[in-house]
């Protein structure tokens, strides 16, 4: 075993962030499949959650990166009042080089495998296309299109959120729900970034991006002329009189270097695992940054794909969305009472929901 090996199976077994019922890994050599299923939880109901396609550095990058995104899964449909327990995937390699019908299916193979106990849909990587292609020979697969029974892309539930969050935001920070006149820092301008930006924009909130793709840029600036663009994330959270920061592309994005230089009074962002390790909401806390936990406000997503399972109605789950406003105050609330930042207290009310199921 090598120490690599060995810190991946501390983590799974005997460290906070461990504590998962399955971890799958799944290879087809004919198609060059190489992935990583993780099962957290299923003490509320089947596990649910995407599935990443990614050029990992590592294949132990790959099993951490499952470990915790699947951990956080539980949380977010906890939190979303869903009944699923939380799972996720990971398929290692660069979609843009690699990505074949015959990868797809074998991979829809690999979920069917586990007979239900997990639920895949779409993630970084992964579009409703490829669901299409997933669910041929994955029945427990969601995101699909609406032509093939599914709800279509899920990040535009997502972006509504994310926006229900900052309105909770804004409401529990200056007494008023309304952005406009906010100034918002989005990066990451992809499938949810620039959904949130058309909810702002509406709002009358002023808007600076940043991606790291510049074509991504370019159509909004294009559309939106009062859009702002910046060079990248650095300088974006640096923005002189930002009031929100909203990370909407791959996790970290709040770490010991970004935190002490950030401008914003909040950050209510789409991108999973903000924070890099668990000190870093403290530090959020000691700066006076409302933090707005990840998982809570980009549950929109994942009440969408779950809603697919039952019949897809997007009134119904656009009225669900929109109580991530009344559970973000709640939050909020929760950890004004109990003297913890919010996320610490988002964990507390999740960890109980799945205390009382189990």
């Amino acid at each position: 075993m090598t120490e690599a090996d060995n810190g991946v199976l501390h983590t799974l077994f005997h460290s906070d962030q461990g504590g998962h019922e399955q971890v799958v890994l799944c290879q087809d050599r004919a198609s060059g499949l190489k992935a990583v299923i993780a099962i957290h939880s299923t003490a509320l109901g089947p596990a649910l959650g995407g599935t990443r396609f990614y050029p990992y550095a590592t294949e132990e990058e790959a099993v951490a990166d499952v470990l915790n995104l699947s951990r956080g899964m539980s949380y977010k449909n906890a939190m979303a009042g869903l009944d699923h327990g939380g799972g996720k995937a990971v398929i290692i390699g660069d979609p843009d080089r690699i990505k074949s019908e015959e990868l797809l299916l074998a991979f829809g193979r690999c979920v069917a495998s586990l007979g239900g106990r997990y639920v895949t849909a779409c993630d970084v990587g992964t579009y409703v296309a490829d669901m299409d292609v997933v669910a041929r020979e994955c029945r427990w697969t969601t995101g699909r299109s609406p032509e093939n029974g599914g709800a279509g892309d899920s990040s535009v539930l997502t972006a509504f959120g994310v926006y229900q969050g900052m309105r909770a935001s804004a409401e529990h920070l200056w007494g008023d729900p309304s952005l406009r006149g906010r100034k918002v820092g989005v990066a990451g301008v992809g499938k949810v970034g620039h959904h949130l930006v058309e909810h702002l924009l509406e709002d009358g909130a002023e808007v600076v991006i940043t991606d790291v793709r510049e074509e991504s840029v370019t159509r909004i600036v294009h559309k939106h002329p009062s859009v702002t663009a910046v060079a990248d994330t650095d300088a974006l959270i640096r923005t002189e009189g930002l009031d929100i920061y909203a990370p909407c592309a791959l996790g970290g994005a709040l770490n010991d270097d970004t935190v002490p230089v950030l401008t914003a009074k909040v950050v209510c962002g789409a991108a999973n695992n903000q924070l890099a390790h668990p000190g870093v909401e403290k530090d959020l806390a000691d700066r006076s940054i409302l933090y707005a936990p990840d998982y809570v406000v980009n549950a929109g997503g994942v009440i969408q794909v779950a809603d697919e399972l039952h019949g897809f109605d997007f009134d119904r789950c656009k009225a669900k969305a929109s109580k991530i406003f009344d559970t973000t105050l709640a939050i909020f609330a929760r950890a004004k009472e109990d003297g913890i930042p919010p996320a610490a207290a988002a964990d507390r009310i999740a960890e109980q929901r799945m205390s009382d199921a189990r």
